[in-house]
């Protein structure tokens, strides 16, 4: 049985969270209009304008609470494309940045990601989480872990850049990327792991992203922030 001490400060640890992001949500409007200012420079050029490639998690500058995430296209375990945003429109979304099935860290947070995802499902959100494993290392961490929430593969990073949570890998997994991405991440990167929850329409109501990858947000975190947001999605 749950201690109601330990439920209540996850809870009130989950408010404050949350209160974190509304504070946020003034500054990613203003910077959204300040983008919007730019567009019309920048929309001939965009493609053209490469990723400034942050050396150190901390440097990352990742969207804010009130701001949309881009169109992505990725792959699911079976290498079969998958519609980001259209899967977004369904209905909200728990979307998750982790690094790897390598990475003991991140399969202990996915395993807590399952025990949590029938709480997210009653309150009806779906779970997605991606990672830079390509589709073969998708599915070794679905079959190990015994997920049966959504993974997705982003290999080449296109969308952690996008979302700006993409950063230059240390040295010590230089060798390892090429390995475990397919080829793709030819930069060599790797996104600091992150939780969004999101509407339907993409916009971002809530985000706990961490640059010391050995901190996750709890199972129970998630539930409580997720319960304590869902009127407003």
């Amino acid at each position: 049985m749950k201690s109601p001490i330990k439920t209540k400060l996850a809870a009130f640890v989950a408010l404050l969270l949350f209160t974190t992001c509304i504070a946020s949500i003034a500054n990613a409007q203003e910077r959204s209009n300040m983008r919007r200012a730019d567009s019309i420079i920048d929309k001939m050029d965009m493609k053209q304008i490469p990723y400034r490639i942050p050396q150190n998690p901390e440097d990352i500058s990742p969207l804010l609470c009130g701001e949309k995430i881009p169109m992505a296209v990725l792959v699911d375990v079976s290498g079969k494309r998958f519609d980001l945003n259209r899967a977004i429109s369904q209905k909200p979304t728990i979307l998750v940045f982790y690094r790897g099935g390598w990475c003991p860290y991140c399969t202990r947070q996915l395993s807590g990601l399952q025990e949590a995802f029938p709480g997210l499902e009653e309150m009806g959100y779906q779970l997605i989480a991606i990672s830079t494993d390509e589709s073969e290392g998708l599915m070794k961490a679905a079959a190990k872990e015994k997920l049966s929430y959504t993974l997705l593969s982003d290999a080449d990073l296109s969308l952690s850049k996008q979302m700006g949570i993409a950063y230059k890998a240390p040295k010590d997994y230089w060798e390892m990327l090429p390995k475990t991405t397919g080829g793709k991440d030819t930069d060599l990167l790797l996104p600091v792991p992150s939780v969004f929850i999101l509407d339907q329409k993409g916009t971002i109501h809530f985000e706990f992203i961490n640059p010391d990858f050995k901190q996750r947000l709890s199972s129970n975190l998630l539930l409580a922030a997720a319960s304590s947001i869902k009127e407003d999605l």
